[in-house]
């Protein structure tokens, strides 16, 4: 049977597409455009092809860049956009310097890094909020921010108040409050809950949704035999208490973190050669379930509470775009400065707050209450560290360490003297003398190599290097206009936003001001930080969070489809010690996470989004579970924990969270199978991963070397099975899906196979078992 036959019955087949962004910019693009591309546009543009160039006059070629009419009707060359093909875009032409005549800016060429942001844009179809202008004095239409009116009708700004659970009794179906909220909202909506998840499906669904991995035979054989009410919640606990938990949920904090070992462009130095110990820092944290508020304010100022133990943790901002000048002029040096902190800012600030604070670099925030002071004062935090090493020990440990490095030094220049003296003795060039030693010089020459060799074997072993953050200044900074450091403004103090902290006071005065943003980030006070986190957890346990813009609870993000469950989920979450594992336990225990992920027309036709939650959201695993998957179904998994990165994680056998990671995703071989997967690119920080379904995926199921090393294992596997071809094909059912085999599949199999299948047949078969959408997808 022709494979491309056996894929159809399966059910792989399928198509993909992109377009064109619609004028009216969603959520991301408006972010991206406000964030990444209107300061570019301000800083390099809007000086010959803007409103003041207008003004005064200056218009060159007729070209206007101040708005995305302006730039689709062009001027003397023509349109410079085609919108969503950057190889047709004047622009990009222009700025790429591929024609001389066109070569913009005059004055020097962009950064690769800036280059790629246009691009981007220009793909995306070049969505544009707004005007043209460079700055906005203040909030909406030049008004004064109203800051009570937006704490008191934006959700998010809301002080947290936990709210009465809906009463819904007799309904048959809520388990626990979680539910109650969901059925209210459900009947509200005129629908109804979908029922329980098969046995099966559920224990699969909590082992790839926790661990990342699929259940092996004999846990799904004893969860099945179990019919213990609390069956479940033993299984949700063992998920929860292993290793393999923390590397599972440590994978989605370095999606947020946009986590790499520093290849790639944005001008950094190279690879950041401990990057790893960050990620391992994560996975650990997770694992001893660390306090939320603890974990954030290690990622923060650990290095200031914990010394450089303490230090790891703020690899959350090194391992992040480093950039560096493009040239030594003030301008480079200057806009390099300038790319750095908007990076940590709005890393920051999406991370844990949900805002999107960096757009107010060049002006006011366009839609919420950020002013460009904000965004300065925060930017001062940032600018008064720097990246550093530490060897991430107690100070006892690494004088211990140092103690033994410089005995062994002590020796070797003893040993160093030694022959040095006895090459002046025979009159022997150094590297000859010790062929000319005596009996007794030799005898002492032994004894002080013995003497090191136990020096050696003694001294401490070298303590751990980690990529962390120090405090290099207790300076406020002036607010950049139009973005550009090298035209200060007003001098704004250090302090948190004035929308969450009420404004007042006289700013942080403390080195940095990390300690004192941490605090505020943490501070119980703060409406937004528990809020963020438990919605991220929910949107990685359910596909789609309760705020469907996970890192951007502002005006432009999405309104919550729950708002009183998120309320209730937030309060307990600081209640219960803002344990993650907590918050896990009473999501998986719920009634609806348990639900069935079956369509229903009826339903969909109400609810096609499933915004009400009447079924659990069916979604695809992400590359790396996926892969490790692969792995673990043909036998090959290496379950060994942390450690430095694997440079090809194609060739290798351990989890994908230990491949090395470039920061543009176009340095290693791993990279392509990785974004092809949808893997997010380091550049920034991702709230959530995209789903793709291209040919391209597909093709690397058929013909990868990975796949089909991994096809040739299971096969192996299968014909060695005691039995003949019908029990080792219903084997490799429960081994790979959880499940038994239905008649029309083991006919399938049969034809496929025969009775005496030869290896390539095996191998052949396993392969298409390997590419079934059962296999990556979370039931």
């Amino acid at each position: 049977m022709p494979m491309m036959r056996a894929l159809l019955v399966m059910g792989l087949a399928g198509v993909g597409g992109c377009g064109v962004a619609a004028a009216d910019p969603t959520a991301a693009e408006a972010e991206f455009f406000e964030a990444k591309v209107r300061p570019l546009l301000v800083t390099r543009c809007y000086g010959c092809h803007g409103a003041e160039a207008v003004e005064k006059g200056k218009l060159k070629a007729g070209l206007r860049l101040d708005s995305r009419e302006g730039m689709l009707k062009g001027g003397e060359s023509g349109a410079a956009l085609v919108l969503g093909d950057p190889g047709k875009s004047l622009l990009m032409e222009a700025v790429g310097y591929g024609n001389e005549d066109l070569a913009m800016p005059p004055d020097g060429k962009l950064g690769e890094g800036e280059i790629a942001v246009l691009r981007e844009w220009v793909r995306m179809g070049a969505p544009w909020v707004g005007g043209g202008g460079a700055k906005v004095e203040s909030g909406r239409g030049g008004e004064p921010y109203d800051w009570e009116r937006f704490r008191r009708e934006h959700w998010a700004f809301r002080k947290v108040v936990k709210p009465e659970v809906p009463e819904t009794a007799g309904d048959g179906w809520s388990r626990g409050e979680i539910d109650r909220f969901v059925y209210a909202g459900l009947r509200a909506a005129g629908l109804e809950p979908n029922g329980a998840a098969e046995k099966g499906q559920l224990l699969r669904r909590a082992w790839l949704d926790v661990v990342g991995l699929p259940p092996p035979v004999e846990k799904v054989e004893a969860f099945l035999a179990d019919d213990d009410p609390g069956a479940f919640a033993r299984v949700v606990d063992e998920l929860l208490a292993s290793v393999q938990y923390g590397e599972r949920w440590g994978r989605h904090w370095l999606d947020v973190a946009r986590y790499s070992d520093g290849f790639g462009g944005f001008g950094d130095d190279g690879p950041l050669v401990h990057a790893w110990r960050y990620r391992d820092w994560v996975v650990a944290a997770l694992n001893a379930d660390m306090r939320y508020d603890e974990f954030v304010e290690r990622q923060i100022a650990g290095d200031l509470t914990g010394g450089a133990v303490g230090a790891t943790g703020t690899g959350f901002f090194v391992v992040g775009p480093n950039f560096r000048p493009d040239g030594g002029d003030a301008e480079a040096v200057a806009k390099a400065e300038a790319e750095t902190l908007s990076d940590r800012v709005d890393t920051f600030s999406r991370a844990f707050l949900g805002l999107t604070v960096a757009c107010a670099r060049c002006h006011d925030h366009k839609f919420d209450p950020v002013t460009a002071k904000d965004y300065y004062a925060l930017a001062g935090v940032f600018r008064n560290t720097k990246a550093r090493e530490y060897e991430a020990a107690e100070p006892e440990a690494i004088a211990a360490y140092r103690a033994g490095r410089e005995a062994i030094a002590a020796v070797d220049r003893r040993v160093a003297v030694f022959m040095e003296d006895a090459a002046n003795r025979h009159g022997k060039p150094l590297g000859e003398a010790e062929a000319v030693l005596s009996d007794e010089e030799k005898r002492v020459l032994g004894e002080l190599r013995a003497e090191r060799e136990r020096v050696v074997a003694g001294a401490a072993a070298a303590p751990p290097v980690v990529h962390g953050l120090e405090d290099s200044g207790n300076a406020d900074m002036a607010v950049a206009l139009r973005g550009d450091l090298r035209k200060p403004g007003e001098v704004v103090p250090r302090r948190f936003l004035e929308i969450v902290s009420g404004g007042g006071g006289e700013g942080w005065k403390t080195g940095s001001g990390r300690r004192e943003l941490a605090r505020a980030v943490v501070d119980p006070a703060n409406p937004l930080t528990a809020r963020v986190i438990v919605n991220r957890v929910w949107a990685w346990h359910f596909g789609e969070g309760l705020v469907r813009t996970p890192s951007n609870f502002g005006v432009l993000g999405e309104k919550p489809s729950h708002p009183e469950l998120l309320d209730w989920l937030a309060a307990e979450f600081v209640a219960d010690g803002w344990s993650l594992k907590r918050l896990h336990r009473r999501i998986l225990l719920s009634a609806t996470w348990q639900m069935s992920s079956r369509y229903d027309a009826e339903k969909f036709a109400k609810d096609g989004e499933n915004r009400w939650l009447w079924r659990m959201h069916p979604r695809k695993l992400e590359a790396e579970a996926w892969r490790d998957a692969l792995l673990a179904v043909s036998g090959e998994l290496d379950g060994t924990v942390g450690g430095p990165p694997e440079d090809d994680v194609l060739a290798s056998r351990r989890r994908t969270l230990y491949g090395r990671i470039s920061r543009t995703g176009d340095v290693f071989a791993t990279d392509a199978f990785l974004r092809l997967f949808d893997f997010p690119a380091a550049v920034a920080t991702a709230e959530q991963r995209v789903t793709s379904t291209v040919p391209q995926q597909y093709l690397f199921m058929l013909n990868s070397p990975f796949m089909t090393a991994r096809a040739a294992a299971l096969g192996e596997w299968m014909s060695k099975r005691p039995g003949g071809v019908a029990e080792k094909v219903g084997e490799a059912y429960w081994r790979l899906y959880g499940r038994g085999i239905s008649a029309a599949e083991r006919a399938l199999a049969g034809e496929w196979l025969g009775n005496e299948p030869a290896a390539a047949q095996w191998a052949g078969y396993a392969q298409v078992l390997l590419s079934a959408h059962e296999l990556m997808q979370i039931p």
